[in-house]
C-alpha cells in the first residue's frame, strides 16, 4: 500500500491540503457561530446579523472546497486503482507456466475485480478520510487551546483514549481482513465453476444442486464478510461510547469556565462542536487504523510493481538453422513417470508426427520445448545452444503453440490474427494463403474484419484452427507444435489444416495425432511411435 501513496504523493498532497484548508475552514466556522451566539446573548441584533452572514458564506467556501477536495480524491483513487491493476498483470507475467495455470482464472479475475475494489473501499478511501480528521483534530485541539488550556486539556485526555484503544482489535481485524480476501477468490472460483456447468446441470434436471450450491457459495463469501463487519460495528460502538463520554465531560468544563467569566458564552455554542471534532475525528481515525490493516492482504498478490525489471535472461535465440535435438529426456509428474531417457531429432524445414496412446507424453514433450516444464532430466537443444539458458517467452519467440480447443478474443478475424500488430498486405496475404483461410474469408460478407463471438463462436473448429495457424505464421513463428489441434474437426476440414502445414516448406511443424492412416504417415518426415514411461 505504502508504495503507491509514495508514488502518487504530489497528487496525494494536494488533495489532503484542500482537505486540512476545508477543515479549517469548518473551525473557523465553529468561532464565528460562537460570535452570532454571543452576540444573540446579548441582544445585539446588527452584530448577530453580520456574524451569520459571514456563517453563510463560510458555509459556502467549505462547501466549494470540500466538492474540490472530492474530486481530486476519485482522480487519484482512479490512478491508483489503475496501478494496482496494472501491477497484478505484471506479476501475472512474472508466474511461470506452471505457477500459473495452478490457480483458476476466476482467481484471477477475483483479484482484478473484488480485491481492487476492496482496495478502494478499505485503503484508500479510509486513507483520505484519516487525512482528512487528523487535519480536524488539530484545527480543534489548536482553537480549544485558543480559548482555554483547560479545555486543550480535555481535548487532549480524548485525544489520548481514542488513539490507545484500536491497537487493542488491530491484529484481529487483519486476520479477518486476510478470511475475507481468502473466501472471496475461493467463491469466485467455485462460482465460475458451477456457471460453467450451467447447461449440464439443467438437462439433468439437477437444477437443485445448482440452487444448492450457489447459496452454499454466497454464503461461503458472505460469513467472513458478515464476521469482519460485527467485529468493527462492535469496535466502532465501543470506541463511540468514549466519545460521547469524553464529549459531556468537555461540555461540563466549558460551562463552568463560561460561568466563572474565563471564556465568551457563546463558546458554549461550539465548544462541544470542537471536541466532537476531536473524539470524532480520533474514533473515525481508529476505524480507519482496523480498515487499512484489514486491507493489507488485498496486496500480498502483487509481486511486481511497474518500476521493477523483470529478470530475464542476456542472451535470445537465434532462428532455428539446422535442427532440435532431445538428449535422453526424463520427465515425470510428482511421482508418476512420463517420459524416461527419450533422444529424438527435429530438423529445420522438417515435418513430424507424435504418436502413441494416451498418457505417453506427446503433450508433454511440447510443453517441455516451449520451456514450460523446466524440472526435467537430459537436454534439449536447439541447435548447439540449450534450451535451458533460455526463458519460454524467448523461446516462444520462434515456436507457437496450437491445442485442440483454440482461444480467440471476443474481436474480428484480423485481430484475433494480428494481435494488435502492424502487417503489410503482403504479409497478412501470405499468412492466410498458407494457413488455408483464404477460401473461408471469400465467404465471409465482412472478411477480416467479421467478428468471431466470444470464443470465436461464429467461426466452426476448422477456421478457429486457421485462424490460429495464420496467427502463427504472421507472427514469423517458424516452429509451430499442433497438440490434437484437428482431432475435434470432420476429416474433410482436418486435412485441410493439415495439407496446408505439410506444403509449407519454412515451417518446422511437430503435430500431436492419435490416429494417423499410413498414407498420412507417408507425408511427414518422420513420426516418433511414443511409448508410456515404465512406472
Amino acid at each position: 500500500m505504502n508504495y503507491y501513496l509514495k508514488k502518487n504523493w504530489r497528487k496525494l498532497a494536494l488533495a489532503c491540503f484542500l482537505g486540512i484548508l476545508s477543515e479549517g475552514v469548518y473551525v473557523i466556522l465553529q468561532f464565528i457561530m460562537m460570535r452570532s451566539f454571543d452576540a444573540a446573548i446579548n441582544l445585539n441584533f446588527r452584530s448577530f446579523l453580520l456574524w451569520t452572514a459571514a456563517e453563510v458564506a463560510g458555509y459556502g467556501l467549505y462547501m466549494g472546497i470540500a466538492a474540490l477536495k472530492g474530486i481530486f480524491e476519485a482522480r487519484v483513487i482512479r490512478t491508483m486503482n489503475n496501478q494496482v491493476r496494472h501491477d497484478l498483470y505484471l506479476s501475472l507475467l512474472d508466474k511461470t507456466h506452471t505457477s500459473y495455470h495452478s490457480q483458476d482464472t476466476g482467481e484471477y479475475i477475483s483479484w482484478l475485480t473484488t480485491n481492487v475494489k476492496q482496495i478502494e473501499r478499505l485503503a484508500w478511501e479510509p486513507f483520505f478520510s484519516c487525512a482528512g480528521n487528523i487535519a480536524l483534530v488539530v484545527w480543534c485541539i489548536l482553537a480549544l487551546f485558543s480559548l482555554h488550556w483547560l479545555m486543550l486539556a480535555a481535548g487532549l485526555v480524548s485525544a489520548v483514549v481514542m488513539l490507545v484503544a484500536p491497537k487493542l482489535f488491530q491484529k484481529r481485524m487483519e486476520q479477518l481482513g486476510e478470511a475475507c480476501a481468502a473466501a472471496e477468490a475461493d467463491g469466485v472460483s467455485r462460482l465460475k465453476d458451477l456457471l460453467s456447468g450451467f447447461d449440464v446441470l439443467r438437462s439433468f434436471g439437477r437444477t437443485d444442486r445448482f440452487l444448492r450450491q450457489g447459496d452454499s457459495v454466497s454464503d461461503l463469501m458472505e460469513l467472513p464478510c458478515c464476521r469482519r463487519s460485527c467485529v468493527q460495528f462492535s469496535i466502532s460502538c465501543l470506541t463511540g461510547f468514549f466519545s460521547v463520554s469524553l464529549q459531556i465531560f468537555q461540555q461540563v468544563v466549558t460551562v463552568i469556565l463560561a460561568f466563572q467569566g474565563k471564556i465568551i458564552l457563546g463558546a458554549m455554542a461550539s465548544a462541544s462542536n470542537l471536541t466532537a471534532g476531536i473524539t470524532n475525528g480520533l474514533r473515525t481515525i481508529a476505524n480507519h487504523r482496523m480498515s487499512l490493516a484489514s486491507a493489507r492482504p488485498y496486496f500480498k498478490n502483487i509481486t511486481v510493481h511497474a518500476n521493477e525489471t523483470r529478470t530475464e535472461a542476456d542472451t535470445k535465440p537465434e532462428p532455428l538453422n539446422n535442427e532440435i535435438t532431445v538428449e535422453n529426456l526424463s520427465f515425470q509428474y510428482g511421482e508418476k513417470p512420463i517420459l524416461h531417457d527419450l533422444s529424438l531429432q527435429f530438423k529445420k524445414g522438417g515435418k513430424y508426427a507424435l504418436t502413441g496412446p494416451s498418457g505417453c507424453g506427446k503433450s508433454t514433450l511440447l510443453k517441455l520445448l516451449l520451456g514450460w516444464l523446466p524440472d526435467y532430466g537430459g537436454v534439449i537443444r536447439f541447435d548447439d545452444k540449450n534450451a535451458r539458458d533460455f526463458t519460454p517467452e524467448q523461446l516462444q519467440e520462434q515456436m507457437s503453440y496450437i491445442e485442440q480447443n483454440v482461444f480467440l478474443f471476443n474481436s474480428t478475424i484480423r485481430d484475433n490474427i494480428t494481435l494488435g500488430g502492424t502487417f503489410t498486405n503482403g504479409q497478412m496475404e501470405k499468412a492466410l494463403r498458407a494457413s488455408a483461410l483464404l477460401g473461408d474469408l471469400a465467404a465471409m460478407p465482412e472478411g477480416l474484419d467479421t467478428p468471431v463471438g466470444e470464443n470465436g463462436g461464429n467461426l466452426s473448429g476448422g477456421q478457429k484452427q486457421r485462424v490460429a495457424i495464420a496467427r502463427a505464421l504472421i507472427h514469423d513463428r517458424s516452429i509451430l507444435l499442433v497438440d490434437e489441434g484437428t482431432s475435434a474437426l470432420d476429416q474433410k476440414n482436418a486435412g485441410i489444416v493439415e495439407e496446408s502445414l505439410l506444403a509449407n516448406p519454412e515451417l518446422t511443424l511437430i503435430l500431436v495425432s492419435h490416429h494417423l492412416t499410413t498414407e498420412r504417415k507417408e507425408q511427414f518426415t518422420q513420426v516418433y511411435d511414443l511409448q508410456p514411461a515404465a512406472p
